[in-house]
């Protein structure tokens, strides 16, 4: 079985051991997006991790993945007709889609060991290349009720039971590649929640600071200090008692009452990156005297890719699933069979839309989409910020929204963005169709960002560390609007691969003029640009979405980030 019984390779004339045969690149990540079917994700943190695997199947690179098993999922999203989202369970069975491995090991939790088994899930690619991913899971017999229930929740529970699952995650992880005989060059931890990893390491290596630097790379997602994960040392001592001296500890995270796991990671990885050359900007402000490159995210160009397209990529530009840098060359697909691909994605979704909420949407009207993680920096509400301006624009029903999104259990203003919507949804009924569908996943991700015109991103800048669905929508010959935040400050190019909203973040403005422009750009955009282009100036549209993929597509996907990850980062 792929992920057992794993040799080392022989050392190169330098002593190094090289990346290759079964020497790994281990990839640690809270979260990951494996399918739908599989609820061990809840947002673009899991489905980069999901995509991150699949591009390294793809280039045959030679990684193991770590999560957790998340029996209990994230949870199914229901929504009333008044928009009250209701948390459902997402309780689903490993041993439907994966096997349980032999090894056993345990982790340190209370002075008591906790055991942990590991599920595999094997993520293969067309041409039969596959990547490990190990699933951790407590719920072993011999374990307390307590202990067994770790592993259930993906971002549930309280700070104890995150600290509980990060010590799963990180000690349990390098705990069973060792069991299985892995042999382990890089220990990658996408995002601080595996940072325990590096702490094991240590143990490991007689408190070596430089050896196990030069074995860890952290990448950082988050653009706000106040989001990293921290755990006060009291609590830490009470889980972890006697694991590490608290001297080092401290030293190693902060020493300001907290356990900061990003400083944790920072402080034991030779190489840090943010996940946009605006991310590594403000991480290098929020964290100075480190050294914060920059790696810009990109998507799985084969799963992101609808039917459609996939069909219409495969006449056009052969090996494109494998190279996606070869959709630069789209511009060799007829205008004709691109409309036509379009039209028939367009048509799966409105489709899906009519079934499932009888609002009857049509297949000619301009459909936008919004469908993200529901919470208040992504501001989904505001292009209704002037309702009047919206419906002058919308007279004669010229444009049609669809959203989709989930809020997280405890986030009221998300849920109540949310009800918001619907609020507007009743009141425009008669002028805008307006949908919010319910039970977002990466199936539902698919048919909404391949089947909309216009992809509207709206956070509140500098929030958006990078955001991957415009990148996606791109892929699809679908069309950005957006602020300028993350990504799009470097896919954007004006009128040529869609549109900004709003001035440049590094524009000194005030929050009340910066948003001031902002609402300006987004109707008079839409209303003067946007809509009459797509209505009256059909060559024009279908330049802007040919160049999407050309230019935005052929560079934002994840092969290109693997690739820049082997060279800056695991080499």
């Amino acid at each position: 079985m792929s992920g057992t019984n794993q040799s080392c390779d022989p050392p190169n004339k330098n002593g190094n051991t090289m990346l290759n045969g079964k020497t790994k690149i281990a990839y640690f990540s809270m979260e990951i997006g494996l399918k739908s079917e599989i609820p061990t994700y809840s947002g673009g943190l899991g489905v980069l991790a999901g995509d991150t695997i699949r591009a390294a199947a793809d280039l045959n690179l030679p990684m193991v993945a770590i999560s957790l098993v998340s029996r209990k999922g994230y949870f199914r999203q229901r929504l009333t007709p008044e928009g009250q989202q209701i948390e459902e369970s997402d309780s689903w069975e490993p041993s439907q889609y994966m096997d349980m491995l032999p090894a056993e090991i345990t982790v340190p939790l209370y002075g008591r060991a906790v055991k942990v088994k590991a599920w595999q899930y094997d993520v293969v690619n067309p041409a039969g290349r596959s990547v490990p991913a190990l699933l951790l899971d407590t719920d072993v017999e011999g374990n307390l009720p307590s202990d067994r229930a770790i592993t259930n929740y993906l971002y549930g529970g309280d700070m104890r039971y995150r600290l509980e699952q990060e010590v799963v995650l990180g000690i349990g992880g390098v705990r069973i590649l060792d069991a299985l005989g892995y042999r382990i060059r890089r220990y990658h931890m996408n995002e601080g929640h595996s940072a325990l990893l590096a702490l094991e390491l240590l143990k490991k290596n007689g408190l070596d600071h430089n050896k196990v630097r030069d074995m860890c790379v952290f990448t950082t997602h988050t653009p706000v200090e106040a989001a990293f994960d921290k755990f006060p040392y009291m609590l830490f001592d009470e889980v972890l008692p006697g694991y590490i001296p608290q001297s080092e500890l401290r030293a190693l995270s902060g020493g300001d009452g907290f356990l900061n796991m990003a400083k944790l990671a920072l402080n034991l990885s030779s190489y840090v990156n943010g996940v946009t050359k605006r991310h590594s900007e403000q991480s290098q402000a929020i964290f100075p005297g480190y050294r914060i490159k920059a790696i810009t995210n990109g998507i799985h160009s084969y799963t992101w890719t609808c039917e459609c397209f996939r069909n219409l990529y495969d006449k056009y530009i052969t090996g494109w699933a494998i190279e996606p840098s070869l959709l630069v060359r789209a511009s060799v697909i007829p205008d004709e069979e691109l409309v036509e691909a379009h039209r028939g994605a367009k048509k799966t979704l409105i489709d899906y839309v009519n079934s499932t909420t009888g609002a009857a949407m049509d297949y000619e009207t301009l459909t936008i989409g919004f469908a993200r993680r529901a919470t208040g920096y992504k501001r989904a509400n505001m292009i209704f910020s002037d309702i009047d301006r919206l419906r002058s624009i919308a007279s004669g029903g010229k444009i049609q929204l669809v959203y989709a999104g989930k809020a997280h259990p405890r986030d009221e203003p998300g849920k109540a963005m949310i009800r918001e919507i619907f609020r507007y949804a009743r009141e425009l009924r008669d002028e805008i169709k307006i949908v919010y569908l319910e039970g977002y996943n990466m199936d539902l991700a698919l048919k909404i960002i391949s089947g909309v015109d216009l992809w509207l991103n709206t956070p509140q800048p500098p929030m958006e560390a990078s955001g991957t669905s415009g990148m996606k929508a791109a892929h699809n010959g679908v069309v950005n609007f957006s602020v300028l935040d993350g990504w799009w400050i470097e896919g954007w190019m004006e009128g040529i691969t869609g549109w900004a909203i709003g001035p440049p973040p590094d524009l000194k403005l005030s929050d009340q003029e910066r948003r001031r422009r902002e609402l300006r750009d987004l109707y008079n955009k839409l209303e003067y640009i946007i809509v009459p282009m797509f209505y009256d100036r059909k060559d024009e549209w279908h330049r802007i979405m040919t160049n999407s993929i050309e230019k935005v597509a052929s560079y934002f996907n994840s092969h290109r980030m693997m690739s820049n990850y082997v060279m800056e980062a695991y080499l």
